[in-house]
């Protein structure tokens, strides 16, 4: 059976390479940040602080963070 690495590093490249498509400034690539009310924060906090630790919803909801402040910063 044929190795798929290489086809993989292909696709790899060419998903990375996607953003550099679009000119800078130009906010088609941006996606929408949503807001959420005070209330549903607070629930969210709270129900966050029921999770057994460690958490990897926790860890994932750090990196959506991250990607959120990306959006904020790639829109104009």
């Amino acid at each position: 059976m044929p190795s798929s690495t290489p086809l993989l590093a292909a696709l790899a490249i060419a998903t990375l390479s996607l953003p550099a498509c679009h000119p800078a400034g130009s906010s088609a690539a941006c996606p929408p940040v949503v807001a959420y009310q005070i209330e549903d924060q607070r629930a969210a906090a709270a129900e966050l602080r029921l999770l057994p630790q460690p958490s990897a919803i926790e860890r994932m909801l750090a990196d959506y963070a991250v990607m959120r402040e990306q959006a904020r910063a790639c829109s104009p």
